[in-house]
């Protein structure tokens, strides 16, 4: 280790020393290194307190995907920084969201997402004691423009379910938009799951959280008809319509109903937009917020708030009664 260091210091020194004074500083220094037990500290690795922060959220409840997102955007942060966990600055993360933005040209709802998950990361590391402060206190959170999103009306919905050529698409169209479930909830249910009497199901949501859903009365005829008509033995409530009746999966689903919505000529048509239809129609006829937030199983009513759209009809109507 001695010779190692002095090989070093040398090779620093090079040029600098003649002959003569390379061989005394040698000596000296070769003296006084002899008077201490040197240790060599290994040099930290990047990102080697990832794997714990996501075995973390694991244990939070997240999901598999959202795991996958955090730990792909992390790593990423770090390949393009290069240092260890405690040594990143703020300097440093600022530049690199903004040559991320640059770069890729994402929008600054998906930056203030990057600087939401290194936020959630570093803070963790201070939680845990691993670094003093996290360095994206100071990184404020995106300022985005608020655009007001799309929804079904009332005839785009009765002229898709006229348009369904089965009786599975039908009842699909149905549920999705008399419960605003997920659809990567619809996609986990099973027949036995359906309480008909009571115009109800439990569905799984987010982080595996359970709650209770309701369909009207016509989703409940044509769910009915549906599983009567059926003659296989899948579990799922809704299956392929070919052979072997596969449980039908999300992507499933997108297709099924892109292609009713281009037949149509409806633009947007997908499954997340029947949850913000009837997040809508819900406030909009008088719902209280907090319900609309428990029954989109929502964790915060800021969420549920971003999901409704104020009718502008409406708006005029109270305007004219309260203030003109």
């Amino acid at each position: 280790m001695i010779d190692k260091i002095i090989q070093e210091f040398m090779e620093k020194m090079q040029g600098q020393l003649s002959a003569e004074q390379n061989r005394v500083a040698t000596e000296a220094l070769k003296g006084l290194l002899q008077r201490y037990t040197i240790t060599e500290v290994p040099e930290k690795e990047t990102g080697e307190l990832l794997p714990r922060f996501i075995s973390a959220k694991r244990v939070e409840g997240c999901s598999e995907k959202s795991l996958k997102y955090y730990e792909t955007t992390i790593r990423n942060m770090f390949t393009a920084i290069e240092k260890p966990e405690q040594e990143i600055t703020t300097d440093d993360l600022r530049g690199y969201l903004d040559d991320y933005q640059q770069k890729n040209n994402v929008s600054k709802v998906t930056l203030d997402n990057v600087r939401r998950i290194l936020s959630s990361f570093f803070s963790w590391l201070e939680d845990e004691d691993y670094i003093v402060k996290s360095p994206v206190r100071r990184i404020h959170k995106v300022k985005t423009t608020k655009t007001v999103k799309e929804t079904y009306s009332d005839e785009s919905l009765e002229l898709m379910r006229d348009h369904c050529d089965n009786i599975r698409d039908l009842a699909m169209i149905d549920l999705l938009a008399s419960t605003g479930m997920r659809v990567g909830e619809l996609v986990k249910l099973n027949r036995d799951d359906i309480d008909f009497d009571n115009r109800e199901c439990i569905v799984f949501g987010k982080g595996s959280k359970e709650r209770k859903v309701y369909f009207d009365a016509r989703t409940k005829i044509h769910l009915q008809k549906y599983l009567k008509e059926r003659n296989d033995e899948c579990e799922a409530l809704f299956v392929s319509l070919l052979k072997p009746y596969a449980r039908l999966q999300i992507s499933g689903v997108e297709i099924r109903l892109r292609k009713i919505g281009c037949e149509l000529n409806i633009p947007k048509v997908h499954p997340h937009k029947f949850r913000r239809t009837l997040a809508t129609m819900a406030i909009d006829k008088g719902m209280p917020i907090e319900q609309v937030q428990s029954l989109l199983g929502h964790q915060s009513i800021d969420t549920t708030l971003q999901y409704a759209m104020v009718n502008q009809a409406n708006v005029k109507n109270s305007c004219r009664k309260f203030i003109g």
